[in-house]
């Protein structure tokens, strides 16, 4: 196993969007998760990207976007999982987190060969970007309990196929810099 990279999907969120009354359900429950493995990995020493939607305003500065989510009524699903200063930061526009942005260079850059995607949504972004990691030739680890999903059988069904059609490996959070 070579270098890996935590990689949060999607975390900073004003939730103000279509199916946000059914994701936050689900984010309520990964957020205290995700936060345990965020601590965990910055203290072994993982590097950790957070790679997010633009939510079509075409920001330039991961600031802007923080900044927006803490000011709106769910910034209490942000604040816990805020980047900290040693954190790289990749904005996109569409469910990728490879599709037209830096991520690809950046890893191949830096030298990592796994990563750990987790965030939301499991069925969507999360989903897609582990399929773009995999055709990358990148190991791809998706915690089970780290990602939110809208629905449940749908995040049920693109787990299975990360596992079973793109070799991930889907494990607990617990498993991973214990």
């Amino acid at each position: 196993m070579g270098k890996t990279a935590l990689i949060v999907i999607d975390m900073i969120n004003t939730y103000d969007h279509a199916d946000a009354e059914l994701l936050i359900p689900s984010v309520e429950s990964v957020v205290p998760v995700l936060t345990d493995l965020l601590d965990r990995a910055r203290r072994s020493g993982v590097t950790v990207i957070y790679v997010n939607d633009n939510f079509g305003e075409w920001r330039s500065h991961h600031g802007e976007l923080l900044e927006e989510a803490l000011s709106g009524p769910h910034a209490g699903l942000v604040r816990p999982l805020r980047p900290d200063d040693s954190s790289l930061f990749v904005v996109k526009a569409r469910h990728s987190a490879f599709y037209e942005t830096p991520l690809e260079y950046l890893l191949r850059a830096q030298g990592f060969e796994q990563l750990v995607l987790c965030g939301q949504v499991t069925e969507q972004c999360v989903l897609y970007s582990a399929l773009d990691a995999h055709i990358r030739g990148f190991q791809v680890v998706v915690p089970r309990d780290a990602v939110a999903h809208i629905h449940a059988d749908l995040a049920d069904a693109a787990l299975r196929m990360m596992e079973r059609n793109m070799s991930a490996q889907v494990c607990d959070s617990s498993e991973l810099w214990a």
